[in-house]
């Protein structure tokens, strides 16, 4: 279901930065696990970055640790992914989605609910 919305994507250079929001008019966003997922023309969707309700779980695909940091602003109803040192692999469509997340941070999936995505293009 569609019931968050993303925005920050854009065009940067391999090296660049961005920052992608989602936010939510439906629903308190505190009250769910989020993942960041993303998906590339031919490739299959993965899982990005994961946080828990507590943010004391979090989940990262080693592809972009140390490079991603997912976060919470409950006062902003608003869930961030930092992408910094951004390379062309990067390249997708980035949607959040309510997810389930083991709890040592292993494994984390899509559950219920998600947006329509935001394009990141990483290319020089």
């Amino acid at each position: 279901q569609v019931q968050l919305v993303e925005s920050g994507g854009g065009l940067v250079q391999p090296g660049g930065s961005l920052r992608l929001s989602c936010t939510s008019s439906g629903f308190t966003l505190a009250s769910y696990i989020i993942g960041w997922f993303r998906q590339a023309p031919g490739k299959e969707r993965e899982g990005v970055a994961c946080v828990s309700r507590s943010t004391g779980t979090t989940y990262y695909a080693d592809s972009v640790k140390g490079r991603f940091t997912i976060s919470r602003d409950n006062a902003e109803n608003t869930v961030y992914l930092q992408m910094n040192n951004l390379k062309f692999e990067d390249t997708a469509v980035y949607n959040c989605a309510t997810a389930l997340l083991s709890s040592s941070g292993s494994y984390c999936k899509v559950d219920d609910y998600w947006g329509q995505g935001t394009q990141v293009t990483v290319s020089s």
